[in-house]
């Protein structure tokens, strides 16, 4: 065993090496001698660790003390908390404390902290001042701690205000760092705690920076469970040691941090203040990361830190998978979720003020670590930065303020000198070429860029070079392969961001990557290529055309002509002559020349198209290929002489140039910026290595569009200087084709903003007047990072510059700089040329704002810095406002139009048309018939197609047409799919891919008997050539592959029971389509001030059916126990099993349902040893669209995590149960509990045990300290002293029903139980009720209410206060503290209204109240506002919604009558979004005065009924008294509405509403029943019964007991 011993404070009392457990029981005991040794560790690495660790402690300690009872010998014990942060508190070190004194430990005690940094920080405080300290010993198990937080001796607890704030420096005895512990540790801590090595190295040790930049996939993938053991000179090792040795050396020069020590909190300044506002969803090493680059960059902007080293530190620190910017998809995520749970967004002002609590400030200065170099800091110790500059950095914007460049000399013009970085088209080209090379290369002067960085980042994937560092960073040495190139791991993508260079030139390279060996399972087939939104769009169909042509496999893997590609491997292009349309871009020509050298054969490459366009860029890449060795030939006609567009390519290999090293030369392009700026502002400025000798186009800018706009350019071979005249003096260019420079003509639109040679730049028009700048041949600049063109248009415009487009170009009229809108903020389109060339304009339009800053790192990260430092301009960091937020915080409501189109597949016969018809009218959704779409489109039967042409050419025609309709019908559609549609794999891959993107697909469920027994008579459709069985058999697997969503169309249950009861399916239609769409998601209402629900305990659900509707009385939710479920016996239900026990459920209620499979170990029956199971069972129910899903914590973290992403509409319910009591609500264990629960949960369910009554007060204290809004919980202890807590608890309680066989739980109660109990104890007192008018002694509404009060065990009383008028005893009433609300009838709906402080949108528009509701007051010296309300209309709709569940947007409806309530009908059809609405009154001015109160509401007043101008009305609603109307005409009838035969639709299925509530049959519903038998008929009680139900809930705010309350009325109705 090998052991590297490390000194620190004189002592080497740091280990390092590999299986060092023996080695840590031995030192201890012959070196650390004491009576009792405490290891206390975490419940994720005891079952890891702790069991071997103690058994060969026990056996050193028999080798010493063989006597069991010899008093010397020593104890060992242990003791386990949670995990994570939310341990490390002042409540955890209590509690370790408490177990310490419980087992009498001593001053002599040795505590052994086996752990990650949690554990680390909070043992050793507990060490420190236990017993007023006792000695620890420290052995870390992550990465992180074992390089930084075991070391040094800070031990801390954190503080509601930040992380460390209380704690004390107590030196470990050792610290044993045994990197075997590394073998289980994930790969996301690996490389959290190699961040912690990053910075060490970063600060202290160039020798270690440059080892981890050489080795990322080695330190990455040396370690697994079953990986030998490491050396001492392994990599991994290496770093490790030298991590511990630096800052074992500064805590030994500075160990209370005074100073130096501050050198290790590089990139925690800013790391520390991310990490409070994402933890726990970012981990801290990863927080730090983002903090090194930052803080990097402040170090640039001070003009310490050059962009090389900067660029080095964050290629370093992403080559470990770690984020280097603050938008990194990980921390964007975690602030959504933190946010979402009522946390603070990230921001400036949140960071800086976050970053003020730190330990290290002095004063208004903000400490921070300035890195000088790699390896080395400015100053060894942080130094103080001003808030103003850390702005800077931290905003995402900038302001540029307005001034002169430079310094002002006496007697001459202001004058710059500066480099520009490296080119970025000769960097690209120079890494490929130096990659293909065979030997090694020194690149120097290479870009540090985003561009550069992705192209190396993905050379190195295919394994085409290893690049490392000389020269502090300013050479990159690369190892060429000479074209030996590896396709990368399996599910391994290059990821391009949006770099078009690097994506064009590696789209070749794949090609001629070495197919791989098909024995090795560490290769994939082909290589993707990928990029961000943007590239996704940027086309690449010419080269990728060309490259098929020549014999390669490309396949567009998203949209046909862009990226993500997936290239499978050549070795080698075959050669010979290929044809490229090179119109559109230069790059698909360099991307074959640079190549073409390693094909089979010679290459000639012939270019084709309108115009080849910027040959510049063309030359250069073979003048570059040239300095490699291959020497290009272009053909020229033999007759003139002229340069052909044909082009050959010598095979070859590339060799490095002479002396190995190539410089690359300063990017022309952004050399046009501080050149414009000297023209704009009438400075002068020289950029060296910029001249006419160079190879880029954009050289040609000074001389070509500058000097003839006025500005004296001198331009050597290398060197270029641009003088500009007076400000306002710059002459508009006139005509300029910039086609050899096309990137520069972003800066002459800035530069010819401004350009009007001393006009007035008024009325300029196409080419007339002094103003005008016309910019030709830029054609191309559509298709870069962004339309450049119209990019610069419509910034320009908010300067107050017009422009005009042209085909391939732009006209700019330039304007005095007098008239330019000041303040402008720009928008960059991600794109570092739009940026760059606004802030040329910001230089003379004070106050410009760039809004996308960071955009710049594409070719010049330290623009910003170098704008300041080099040229003086000054300027500012600006955080742009937020998005205003209204009131209601959520996320828009969805609406049908933008809904992902619903996709229904099944077999043929499973009622796919039929479920589609209803879910479309549920949804308001038009509804497309595949098979009748095919029929359309092929013009024939598709039974004639299949017998004509044959089932394969049908199954193309098939698949050609789901891809069409996939992009034409990809919203607002439900469609329904061909039975066959999943028999071929494309199409199969087309709907998971559907699936995955968001989409809904829909496996509509038939049982097989049901499918056969249809079939087998059925003769529209071609026949199968094979048995209905066997083709189900085939599919089902198919259908289950690509649903995301399962709907049970199933006609009768287990047992026979009928599954079709009235509407039955037309409401579980309209509740399965609406939840998963997202347009009506059937939750539990978050406004409920309590809810329940019933957990249902039967293993059979079916025979309780019929008795649902009781068992729910009051319940908001119903559970159902999959865990106990049987099915013949089995302990673990089948899938088929529990997906038919939910279909029968879902047939007699649409209550949401919590599905629940509650192991043993958390109080269920379901086997804890069956994890998989119960995750196979889980994702059942998210493809059935169950509402909630409980997931208990305990189950495996990537089963969690499974169900979590891929949950959709549905709810998780995060649940943990303590069956033994033993876990006290006030205890760490419990608050990690809720921790780990709300990380996971959309609700939290924690459940204890009361021992004791007072057990239900420390929960509820609990409640209180951990309450939050935005995050429901559910906390309840077991067992009857827990009563008080059910009744307590507010969200969700699960409750019990006295027909339920038993009770899920010890304690449980009934909701009346509960509502009993609540008014006991005071929270729910009685309220009076009342129906207000005259005459009432005959109403049906205090059986009603008084009935639902007594089935819900409410103490409140529902009675009559009669009047034909407001009454000073109906005020008296109203202000009475137990006034609960009341019910209005005639003659007192309009005179109520005098009386009230305010009503609904629903009592204004029908201009009447039948309900009055008091609502909470604002303050208890004042009385309670009373709102009045108007039921009726819910009360109609409720009552179509009971006959006919999906009806919606009737196409027309008509309204018999012109009173109050057929103003409330009006207002009904409008709600349900009727397209029409008839009106018919014996009095027509009546009519009339009612359309007239709707303006908005298509309603059309009708002279006669039976004759309908825009077709017969679906929904009829009758407001006239019964024995108004009648169906009979003759002598006395006169007087009274006929209703003709006609009035009634008999073709369609429509809803017949007559409001008269007695008799029971009226005329209407007479004329329904005997010619229109399929309308469904309501009669008037029904609506009394809905609108009273409404008025329950809004008074109560529990459901009505319907089936009760129904049945009570209806017994009053019919006496």
């Amino acid at each position: 065993m090998s052991v590297q011993k490390i000194s620190i404070l004189g002592k080497e009392s740091i280990h390092v090496g590999f299986n060092l457990v023996q080695h840590i029981s031995d030192t201890l005991l012959d070196t650390l001698p004491s009576s009792t040794y405490v290891l206390i560790t975490d419940t994720n690495i005891a079952p890891l660790y702790l069991q071997p660790i103690a058994a060969t402690f026990t056996q050193a300690t028999d080798v010493r003390f063989p006597n069991k009872s010899d008093p010397a010998r020593p104890r060992f014990l242990t003791y386990t908390i949670p995990p994570g942060e939310t341990t490390k508190t002042r409540e955890g070190k209590a509690e370790i404390e408490d177990f310490l004194l419980r087992h009498r430990c001593t001053r002599d005690t040795v505590i052994i902290a086996l752990g990650g940094g949690v554990i680390g920080d909070l043992v050793g405080f507990v060490a420190a001042t236990f017993m007023r300290g006792v000695r620890v010993v420290q052995v870390p198990t992550s990465l992180l701690a074992m390089v930084d937080s075991a070391v040094g001796g800070k031990t801390a607890v954190d503080a509601p205000l930040g992380k460390n704030l209380i704690g004390a420096f107590w030196q470990p005895s050792y610290i044993f760092v045994d990197a075997a512990f590394l073998r289980t540790l994930p790969l996301r801590e690996l490389a959290n705690g190699l961040a912690e090595v990053i910075k060490t190295a970063a600060i202290w040790d160039e020798a270690a920076f440059a080892l981890l930049e050489a080795n990322s996939s080695t330190l990455l993938t040396c370690l697994s469970p079953s990986s030998p053991a490491l050396h001492l000179n392994h990599p991994l090792l290496t770093l490790i040691i030298s991590s511990i040795n630096t800052k074992a050396t500064i805590v030994s020069r500075d160990p209370r941090e005074a100073h130096l020590r501050g050198l290790v909190n590089f990139g925690h300044s800013i790391g520390h203040a991310i990490e409070a506002l994402v933890t726990p969803y970012v981990l801290h090493g990863e927080c730090i990361s983002v903090g090194m680059v930052l803080e990097a960059e402040l170090a640039r902007a001070a003009g310490v830190l050059g962009q090389v080293s900067l660029g080095r530190l964050r290629r370093c620190i992403e080559s470990y998978g770690l984020p280097s910017t603050l938008s990194d998809k990980r921390i964007v995520e975690a602030e959504k979720r933190i946010v979402a749970a009522g946390g603070q967004p990230i921001s400036v002002d949140t960071l800086l003020d976050r970053m003020s609590v730190d330990k290290k400030n002095a004063g208004k200065l903000k400490r921070v670590v300035l890195l000088e170099r790699i390896g080395k800091t400015r100053e060894l110790r942080a130094t103080g930065i001003a808030d103003e500059d850390i702005k800077k950095v931290l905003c995402p914007a900038v302001r540029v303020i307005a001034g002169t460049p430079g310094t002002y000399p006496a007697s001459d013009i202001p004058h710059i000198t500066l480099s520009t970085p490296g080119s970025k088209s000769i960097s690209n080209r120079a890494l490929v070429l130096a990659a293909l090379c065979k030997g090694t290369c020194r690149l120097k002067n290479l870009l540090h860029s985003d561009d550069t960085q992705v192209m190396m980042a993905a050379l190195e994937q295919l394994k085409a070079a290893t690049f490392t560092w000389t020269d502090n960073g300013e050479t990159l040495v690369v190892t060429g392969s000479g074209g030996a190139l590896s396709v990368p791991p399996p599910g391994t993508q290059l990821y391009l961001g949006n770099a078009g260079t690097a994506a064009r030139f590696l789209t070749t390279v794949c090609t001629i990557v070495s197919p791989p060996n098909t024995t090795d399972a560490s290769q994939a087939e082909t290589t993707t290529i990928t990029g961000n939104a943007r590239m996704k769009q940027r086309p690449i169909a010419p080269l990728v055309t060309a490259l098929r042509d020549a014999g390669a496999t490309i396949d567009y893997l998203e949209s046909e002509g862009c990226l993500p590609l997936s290239i499978k491997p050549l070795g080698r292009l075959p050669g010979g002559t290929l044809t490229l349309d090179a119109s559109l871009s230069s790059q698909y020509v360099s991307s074959i020349l640079l190549c073409a050298p390693y094909a089979a054969e010679p290459t000639t490459l012939v270019l084709t198209g309108p115009a080849v366009i910027s040959q510049l860029y063309i030359d250069m890449t073979i003048e570059l290929m040239r300095d490699f060795g291959i020497e290009v030939t272009r053909e020229r006609d033999a007759v003139s002489g002229d340069l052909l567009n044909v082009y050959h390519i010598p095979k070859g290999t590339y060799r490095v140039p002479e002396g190995g090293e190539f410089v690359i030369e300063s990017d022309a392009s952004s050399a046009t910026y501080p050149l414009a700026i000297a023209a704009i502002t009438g400075t002068r400025c020289t950029l060296a290595n910029i001249g006419s000798s160079s190879l880029q186009g954009d050289a040609r800018f000074a001389k070509e569009v500058l000097e003839p706009m006025g500005c004296i350019v001198v331009q050597t071979e290398t060197e270029t200087t641009v003088t500009g005249p007076p400000q306002g003096k710059l002459k508009a260019r006139g005509e300029v084709d910039m086609e050899p420079m096309t990137d520069a003509f972003l800066t002459a639109c800035a530069v010819a903003a401004v350009a009007t040679d001393g006009g007035v730049g008024e009325s300029a028009r196409s080419g007339e007047g002094k103003n005008v700048t016309r910019i030709k041949g830029i054609a191309n600049q559509r298709v870069k990072e962004c339309n450049r063109i119209q990019a610069m248009m419509d910034q320009l415009a908010k300067f107050g510059i017009s422009t005009r487009e042209l085909p391939d170009g732009l006209e700019v009229y330039g304007r005095p700089l007098s008239q330019l809108t000041r303040g402008a903020s720009i928008h960059c389109y991600d794109d570092h040329r739009v940026a760059m060339a606004f802030s040329v304009l910001g230089t003379v339009v004070d106050g410009t704002i760039l809004e996308e800053k960071r955009c710049v790192e594409k070719t010049w990260p330290n623009w910003w810095d170098d704008l300041e430092n080099k040229l003086a301009v000054k300027v500012e960091g600006v955080e742009l406002p937020k998005p205003v937020k209204t009131a209601d915080t959520g996320p828009a409501p969805k609406t049908p139009e933008r809904i992902p189109s619903i996709l229904l597949i099944g077999m043929r016969g499973s009622g796919k048309t039929y479920i589609g018809e209803l879910a479309a009218q549920a949804l308001s959704l038009p509804l497309l018939d595949f098979d009748v779409e095919f029929s359309r489109v092929c013009q024939q039967p598709l039974r004639n197609f299949v017998l004509e042409r044959g089932w394969a050419e049908f199954r193309k025609a098939e698949i050609a047409l789901l891809l069409e309709l996939m992009k034409t019908h990809a919203r607002g559609w439900m469609v329904s799919l061909g039975g066959g549609i999943v028999e071929t794999p494309e199409a199969r891959e087309a709907l998971k891919k559907y699936a995955k993107a968001g989409g809904c697909v829909v496996w509509v469920q038939r049982e097989s008997e049901e499918i056969e027994r249809y079939l087998e008579s059925e003769t529209e459709r071609p026949a199968y050539g094979e048995s209905v069985r066997a083709v189900l058999e085939r599919r089902a697997p198919w259908f289950e592959e690509c649903a995301n969503y399962i709907f049970g169309n199933h006609t009768a249950l287990s047992g026979g029971v009928s599954a079709l009861g009235l509407g039955a399916l037309e409401a579980e239609v309209t509740r399965f389509f609406g939840h998963i769409s997202g347009l009506r998601p059937n939750l539990v209402s978050s406004n409920a001030n309590r809810s329940y629900f019933l957990s249902l305990t039967y293993p059979d659900v079916t025979p309780a059916l019929p008795k649902v509707s009781e068992l729910t009385t009051g319940i908001d939710a119903v559970e159902l126990r999959v865990d106990l479920l049987r099915e013949s016996g089995s302990q673990i239900p089948s899938s088929s099993y529990v997906s038919s026990q939910l279909f029968a459920l879902r047939r007699v209620t649409t209550l949401p349902i919590v599905f629940t499979v509650r192991t043993v170990s958390q109080g269920g029956a379901f086997p804890d040893d069956a994890p998989a199971e119960a995750g196979k069972l889980l994702k059942l129910a998210l493809r059935l669209g169950v509402e909630y899903i409980d997931v208990e914590t305990a189950l495996p973290p990537p089963l969690i995590q499974e169900v979590a992403s891929s949950k959709g509409p549905s709810h998780i319910i995060a649940s943990y149960h303590d069956w033994t009591g033993s876990v006290r609500w006030d205890s760490v264990t419990m608050k990690a509990q809720y921790e780990t629960a709300a990380q996971i949960g959309d609700v939290v369910k924690l459940i204890g045990k009361a021992n004791s009554v007072s057990d239900n007060f420390k929960l509820q204290d609990f409640v209180a300290k951990v309450a939050n809004p935005s995050k429901p919980l559910i906390a309840i202890n077991m067992g009857t002293a827990g009563q008080l807590s059910r009744v307590l608890n507010t969200t969700l309680t699960p409750v019990t029903h006295p027909l339920l066989p038993t009770a899920a739980a010890p304690g449980q109660m009934s909701v009346s139980d509960i509502h009993r109990a609540l008014h006991l104890i005071g929270l729910l007192p009685a309220r009076r009720f009342f129906l207000l008018g005259s005459p009432i002694a005959r109403s049906p509404s205090p059986t009603l209410h008084n009935t639902g009060f007594a089935a819900l065990g409410l103490p409140h009383t529902y009675g009559l206060l009669e009047g034909e008028s407001i009454t000073d005893e109906m005020r008296t009433v109203f202000a009475s503290p137990d006034f609960g609300g009341a019910s209005v009838t005639i003659p007192l709906k309009l005179d109520v209204m005098s009386v009230l402080d305010g009503f609904t949108a629903a009592a204004k528009a029908i201009g009447a109240v039948n309900t009055i509701i008091p609502c909470q007051s604002p303050s208890p010296e004042k009385p309670r506002p009373l709102v009045g309300d108007n039921t009726d209309y819910l009360g109609i709709i409720g009552a179509i919604h009971a006959v006919s569940p999906g009806l919606r947007a009737p196409d027309s409806a008509l309204v018999l009558g012109a009173g109050g309530t057929a103003r409330a009908a009006v207002y009904a059809l409008h709600t349900l979004g009727a397209k029409q609405v008839y009106l018919y009154n014996r009095t027509h001015a009546k009519a009339t005065a009612i359309a007239e109160a709707f303006p908005s509401v298509p309603v059309r007043v009708l002279d006669r009924l039976g004759s309908w101008p825009v077709g017969a009305p679906s929904v009829v609603i009758s407001t006239v008294p019964a024995d108004a109307t009648t169906i009979e005409t003759g002598p006395g009838l006169e007087g009274k509405v006929y209703l003709p035969s006609n009035l009634l639709d008999v073709s369609i299925k429509g809803v017949v509403v007559d409001m008269a509530y007695k008799p029971a049959e009226t005329p209407l519903l007479t004329l329904a029943k005997r010619v229109a038998p399929t309308w469904a008929s309501v009669p008037g009680v029904e609506v009394l019964l809905e609108q009273g139900y409404v008025q329950f809930e809004h008074w109560t705010g529990r459901r009505c007991p319907r089936e009760v309350v129904r049945e009570k009325v209806l017994q009053w109705y019919n006496a």
